[in-house]
């Protein structure tokens, strides 16, 4: 299968430009170009797509970007080396060989598995000493070609120890030999290899006994039982979740992204073995099964484990918010707003046989409205279960969702939720912790922790939280209820620039899930600031897609014929708010395309709240019109006044505020 490279994918010494979508573009088109590809702007787009989230440059002056796509025809491997090195990411600067690897959808697994030999190559000296020292393109092919033909090298079992002397050098614990890792990525083509092999060759010069299972594309051959049984350690280099995390329970745990294990394999193994030794390092915990556990490796700040719990809360709450929003809309649209005083009686007194006097429709919204309700209540307990979950995995569910329940019995709304999933996901992981006799470990994770968790979080909240949030609760809807103005304006201006700030990163979420968690508490008659709120957040997020296509389609010089394609595909994505639509433009001009994405989505998120729209639907766009009631024409012209700000002044950044002026823009990163 030497065909995955031939001579016509190779470009030599050339200046293919400064950033890597000029990079990434060049390499799509040779492998368009070889009939192996049918579209090149769309291979280009998923490949910058897969940039975007990881920066796919490793040490020695190496990239891979890569993707799957489904223009790819034949997997295939198209190489760059550059006059000028281009800024992937890498630590250790700019890369001037560039390996693209394009795989179709659906690779057959012979082919991944040659891709991978590829990857692996990459950490070898030798052979990118001999790739940088080739004189033809004929060279190259032979040299890739015998490398993805020869036998695997990686260790399935754990390597030789180095000498003592370099062991003890290297780590000064004699005491610890063996580490196992897992590695995977969510292409599972490159970087899940080369950080097995990088982990794999430091151990072997620290003499470190170590094993390693790759869960690729191209197959996972499990750790053997024994060799997990008795390692000191484990290293999760990971991006994705870990298939069947359990089998490590209880082992010391260090987890980190994926390209960790290639930029500081040494520091991480070390990690591993101060782990080891720790009696207060964190474990993986008793019946995990998430890439989301709380006993995550690389000790986190609180901060960075408080975040990522709320995050985790409101991500698995949105689909009870997001279904129960569209459905009360649904009802009030087919019954009026009067519904919410007739639901109960309309469902308990008549059915589809014997409809109201109210009619059909009535009936139907009653029906809608009722299950909208009962989802909208899981929403405070879903919050707390999963915040719980984040912090102690599939133990901390039930006292979490528990706590929640206890929130909204005593009136504490959403703020009730985050503390009572808090206190039952900390105190679930520390009832995890304990050490208990052997024949009490399986009634742990079902019976103990869960009884025990209850008991301690709904405890608490019931004697002595509750009623105070309450308060605090009431208080803030007051206060939300009551702002109107200028202070209203402000708000919405601040939520706006959040939304297009980082485009699905941290802020944009932050900003989202504050809107979110709001949701539940809000009614059109009673209390509309928090979807006012609601209404203002998706606006914003559906400027800055929908400013890309529109100066796309006026100026299409301004911009390459990758963006121009993204351009058409952004008209949907912005009008379905999905701001991540954006992420391409900005990721190849940050410093023009943010600024001038955030002053829109700064405007129309002020205009929502100066027009009062509100929005029961917490996604969806412009398509979920129906959950604004009558306000939705303001929605429109809100969200289009922010496009028409953001898309003239990025059209007028391109064409005055020139690329020599800002060194360093085209390969600046954007957080996805």
């Amino acid at each position: 299968m030497s065909d995955l490279i031939t001579t016509q994918l190779v470009t030599l010494d050339a200046h293919l430009g400064t950033s890597t979508t000029e990079v990434i573009n060049h390499l799509a088109n040779l492998v368009a170009q070889a009939s192996r590809a049918t579209d090149a702007s769309a291979l280009a787009e998923h490949a910058l797509a897969r940039e975007a989230k990881t920066a796919t440059g490793v040490p020695g002056g190496i990239a891979i970007p890569h993707c799957r796509s489904a223009a790819v025809t034949t997997p295939t491997l198209a190489m760059a080396r550059l006059a000028t090195p281009v800024d992937f990411g890498a630590k250790d600067g700019p890369a001037d060989l560039i390996f693209f690897i394009a795989a179709p959808e659906g690779a057959d697994k012979e082919h991944l598995k040659l891709l991978s030999k590829l990857a692996r190559a990459l950490v070898k000296k030798t052979f990118t000493g001999a790739l940088r020292e080739a004189k033809s393109n004929e060279e190259i092919v032979a040299l890739v070609s015998a490398v993805i033909s020869e036998s695997p090298t990686m260790p399935a079992a754990p390597t030789a120890a180095a000498p003592a002397e370099k062991a003890k050098a290297a780590t000064n614990t004699a005491k610890v030999s063996k580490i196992v890792a897992v590695t995977a990525c969510p292409t599972g083509i490159a970087h899940t290899y080369m950080a097995a092999d990088s982990l794999a060759q430091t151990a072997e010069e620290l003499g470190i006994d170590f094993a390693v299972e790759t869960q690729g594309s191209s197959g996972s051959t499990a750790l053997d039982p024994a060799v997990i049984e008795a390692a000191d350690a484990v290293i999760f280099a990971v991006d994705v979740d870990v298939r069947d995390r359990s089998r490590f329970a209880g082992k010391p745990v260090i987890q980190v992204p994926v390209k960790r294990g290639i930029d500081e394999p040494a520091k991480l193994l070390q990690d591993a073995i101060a782990a080891a030794t720790d009696p207060n390092a964190r474990k993986v915990p008793a019946g995990a099964g998430s890439a989301e556990s709380v006993q995550s490796g690389d000790k986190q700040s609180f901060g960075a484990d408080l975040k990522r719990a709320l995050l985790t809360g409101v991500s698995y709450m949105i689909p009870f918010v997001a279904g129960g929003g569209l459905l009360i809309a649904l009802g009030f649209l087919l019954g009026g707003y009067d519904i919410t005083d007739v639901a109960d009686q309309y469902l308990a007194e008549n059915t589809l046989f014997n409809l109201p006097d109210a009619g059909l429709l009535s009936f139907l919204g009653a029906v809608a409205f009722k299950i909208g309700g009962l989802s909208m209540g899981f929403l405070v307990p879903a919050l707390a279960g999963y915040i719980a979950y984040a912090y102690a995995d599939r133990p901390g569910i039930a006292p979490g969702f528990t706590a929640g329940a206890v929130a909204g019995f005593m009136g504490a709304g959403f703020l009730g939720g985050i503390v009572g999933g808090l206190i039952a996901g900390l105190a679930a992981r520390w009832i995890s912790s304990w050490k208990v006799p052997r024949w009490l470990r399986g009634l742990m994770p079902v019976v103990i922790v869960p009884l025990l968790g209850s008991i301690i979080a709904s405890g608490l909240m019931i004697l002595f939280l509750g009623g105070p949030i309450a308060q605090l609760t009431e208080t803030l809807n007051s206060w939300l209820s009551g702002m109107s103005g200028t202070a209203a304006a402000i708000l919405g201006l601040i939520l706006g620039l959040m939304m297009a700030v980082d485009l699905g990163g941290p802020v944009n979420k932050v900003a989202y899930s504050f809107a979110v968690a709001g949701l539940g508490a809000g009614s059109i008659t009673d209390n509309p600031a928090p979807l006012m709120i609601m209404a203002a957040v998706m606006a914003a997020g559906m400027v800055p897609p929908l400013a890309m296509a529109l100066a796309t389609a006026v100026s299409p010089r301004l911009f390459t014929g990758a963006e121009r394609e993204n351009g058409k595909a952004a008209w949907l994505l912005g009008a379905a708010f999905i701001s991540e639509g954006a992420i391409p433009f900005a990721a190849a001009d940050p410093l023009r395309v943010i600024p001038a994405s955030m002053v829109g989505a700064g405007v129309t998120g002020s205009l929502i709240m100066t027009f009062d729209v509100v929005s029961q639907a917490p996604h969806g766009g412009a398509f979920v019109f129906f959950a604004m009631n009558n306000t939705w024409p303001m929605f429109l012209l809100a969200t289009l006044i922010g496009t028409l700000i953001s898309a003239a002044l990025v059209i007028i950044l391109k064409k005055f505020a020139r690329k020599s002026a800002m060194p360093g823009v085209e390969n600046a990163k954007v957080a996805a």
